[in-house]
């Protein structure tokens, strides 16, 4: 991996986040020294050196159109590139559409994608997500993309949007929700319960399903609250929050987080510590798996966040000094662009529940893998109850928006793995099949008898992709943690929320997160494979991913001292950026103000006010400057405002409520949503992957609904075999007990 820098060093290398003291501007920041680490550096003087690129195997753009132009990357340019290469462009909004040249940052781009507006209290501002959670997303889908596509071939030009990569992974599908259970969709809330005080510190809660919720009445001694129907799912509890907030907040309080962690789990519920900066590498859990190493730089930093049985990772190392490699790379000769996708002829067995382990196969299914969903109607995917009830429907399971937005494109079928047929059937399904991919806790697996030695004793050159929540080893190995878990324990969730209020979990980002990370590593073990001839074991442990995502939080704290915290809307990289309130109801803006050009910009917007004269764009400033764009934006139409600063070239967006992104212009013109037909719920607009193409070509599967054509077409079973496994509950269409 080969960086290329502009004259000076790419900025990174002075990055310092706002809320930590500046160390020497003349030595690499800790945070760019994680990220470059090990790579080689080539410094760019006018041009691009397009040679290099077309002798590339992967060459990775962030630019748009105008930008690349720029270094001499014109039309012609990049498609010499493409004909040689897999180039994957990484822009805002695509280089594609009507917005590919639109300013942006990630704040403006959660403002776009939903997530701010998803997120608050209802009597203050919309809050977005701290951390740049949403550039780690995106950086993950560029990584799967790049690999994948070299995989099936290369020689392609990969267009990603980032706007698309968040709206895929910082929102739950909001605009399925609302055609798919017929509900209007509370624009901004919080999860009910989510973190709450104890009596030593915060404790994070998340719950998905009705049992879990059930038991946590038990276990805060509140039975009563758990007879009240509307509470069994998410979304009914939040007309309830004050309620349940009144009824437990004393037993909280009268523990502390430990024993609060401690009891949850013989519950099965998940639950953790609020984590940061400086409590995370000494949490007992990362210390014995070895979660954190040390960097040759002098700080901690989380390890690779994935395990092979036949692999190490690279280990930590320094950044290159700008211009300090000369790449020997011979030519490339260039080509046409395969016309399949790049995964066509992967099989995949899916064994994967609820988001992240769904997410990984759904981005493999989306690029052409042969992916089949395996669950039981003893234990359906958990995702297909999560999304709600509708009484009006009698098989309500097949119509949760999230099972949808990452099971389109994949095949069903139903077997007991705890059934000797079951797992004899399984068996022979992994016969004929390149990857096994599950994300239960170690023990599901292990009870089933399907642990990585039985799975290769099917098939000897299985990969096998285990998503477990905290790791295969380790304390905590066989605690239940959702991403919400992850979000609160790793970090991301202590940067969000208003400065003066609890932690807030992002809300699931780390779910298609740890996803991506998985499908990426699925794909480096089958490459592996195809160079040696070995399968492996793949361990990718969401909480792994998710310390990576949040890294510069232990770096800061290791080498300056600093302890990130919560800034609201403020971030922690520019001086002025916020949400702000614009005339009208619930008629919100979010504006950064990356540097000196978007003040002066900015300043010639508000008519070059007597304030702003000789106010330098500084931290200093920075107060006085949101004081005076509140005032200024509470007289303004928001539509008005948006378009004002966006023609100047300052990033600005509407907050908008989740469902309304599917109007979103930008995402339409580029055919983000491909409309599928149903068996029951009709006509769907799924997400694609966040690149341009035609990727959606069938609707999320019903329970069991490939039996016949996967046992009777693939295994040979004939008619009377399948009856007979049906009337025995091996396979079936239909839940047990419902």
């Amino acid at each position: 991996v080969v960086m290329l820098e502009p004259p000076g060093g790419h900025p990174l290398r002075r990055y310092h986040p706002a809320g930590s003291d500046a160390a020497d501007p003349t030595i690499d920041s800790p945070f760019f020294a994680f990220l470059a680490g090990g790579k080689g550096s080539v410094e760019m003087a006018d041009a691009a050196p397009v040679d290099l690129l077309t002798a590339a195997d992967i060459v990775i753009l962030g630019a748009t159109p105008a930008q690349a132009a720029t270094i001499g990357l014109g039309d012609r340019e990049t498609a010499d590139i493409a004909s040689t290469s897999t180039l994957v462009t990484v822009s805002d909004f695509g280089w594609s559409g009507p917005w590919s040249e639109r300013p942006a940052t990630e704040f403006t781009l959660q403002a776009w994608c939903g997530s701010t507006g998803s997120r608050g209290e209802p009597d203050r501002p919309p809050v977005a997500v701290g951390g740049d959670l949403g550039e780690f997303v995106a950086g993950t889908y560029a990584a799967f993309f790049a690999l994948a596509t070299h995989y099936g071939g290369g020689r392609h030009h990969v267009d990603l949007s980032v706007l698309e990569a968040m709206t895929s992974s910082m929102q739950v599908f909001s605009w399925l929700r609302k055609g798919l259970m017929l509900l209007e969709v509370i624009s901004r809330t919080t999860e009910v319960p989510s973190v709450e005080r104890a009596g030593d510190g915060y404790i994070g809660i998340s719950m998905a399903t009705a049992q879990q919720w059930q038991d946590f009445c038990a276990m805060v001694e509140c039975p009563d609250l758990a007879d009240i129907p509307e509470l069994r799912f998410q979304g009914g509890r939040w007309e309830y929050r004050d309620l349940i907030r009144n009824r437990t907040a004393d037993w909280f309080a009268a523990r502390t987080v430990d024993e609060i962690v401690e009891l949850a789990a013989l519950f099965r519920i998940p639950m953790a510590a609020i984590g940061n900066g400086e409590t995370l590498p000494g949490m007992d859990h990362f210390v014995q798996r070895g979660c954190f190493v040390e960097h040759p730089a002098g700080f901690r930093q989380p390890r690779s966040p994935w395990l092979m049985s036949e692999a190490e990772p690279v280990p930590p190392a320094l950044p290159p000094a700008p211009g300090e490699t000369t790449p020997a790379w011979g030519p490339r000769t260039p080509g046409d662009p395969s016309p399949e996708l790049p995964l066509r002829g992967v099989r995949v067995v899916d064994l994967t529940a609820f988001w992240a382990g769904p997410c990984a196969t759904h981005a493999l299914a989306m690029l052409g893998a042969d992916v089949v969903k395996i669950e039981s109607v003893q234990r359906p995917d958990g995702m297909r109850f999560a999304g709600g009830f509708r009484p009006d429907v009698e098989r309500w399971w097949e119509y949760s928006w999230v099972f949808h937005g990452v099971n389109s494109g994949k095949k069903s079928v139903t077997l007991d793995p705890g059934s000797p047929e079951g797992k004899e059937l399984f068996g022979r399904l992994i016969a004929s099949a390149d990857v096994v991919v599950e994300n239960f806790t170690p023990r599901v697996m292990e009870n089933f008898g399907l642990d990585y030695a039985t799975v290769k004793g099917f098939n000897e050159g299985i990969i096998m992709v285990r998503m477990p929540g905290f790791g295969l080893d380790g304390p905590w190995r066989d605690r239940v943690g959702f991403a919400m878990t992850m979000e609160q324990l790793a970090g991301p969730a202590w940067l969000t929320g208003y400065p003066d209020g609890l932690p807030t979990a992002p809300r699931g980002a780390c779910d298609p997160l740890a996803g991506i990370h998985a499908a990426f590593l699925t794909i480096a073990a089958c490459e592996f494979r195809r160079r040696t001839g070995r399968g492996q074991l793949v361990e990718v442990p969401m909480i792994d991913v998710v310390l990576n995502a949040s890294a510069l939080q232990v770096i800061e704290h290791d080498t300056s001292g600093a302890l990130l915290t919560r800034r609201g809307n403020c971030g922690h990289e520019f001086a002025v950026q916020n949400v702000y309130s614009c005339a009208g109801d619930e008629q919100w803006i979010a504006v950064s103000i990356r540097h000196d050009g978007d003040w002066r910009a900015l300043k010639a917007v508000l008519g070059q006010p007597d304030w702003s004269r000789g106010l330098d764009y500084t931290i200093d400033s920075a107060d006085e400057i949101d004081t005076r764009l509140a005032q200024w934006f509470a007289g303004r139409r928001l539509r008005d405002a948006v378009d004002a600063l966006v023609s100047t070239g300052v990033p600005a967006a509407p907050v908008i409520a989740p469902p309304d992104v599917i109007d979103n212009p930008a995402l339409r013109a580029r055919g983000f949503f491909q409309t599928v037909e149903h068996p029951l719920c009709g006509p769907l607009p799924y997400p694609r992957p966040p690149i341009t193409g035609d990727f959606v070509h069938s609707a999320a599967p019903l329970l069991g609904q490939h039996n016949t054509e996967i046992l009777c077409g693939s295994l040979g079973l004939d008619a009377q075999e399948l009856d007979r496994l049906a009337s025995d509950a091996v396979i079936g269409t239909w839940p047990l007990g419902l």
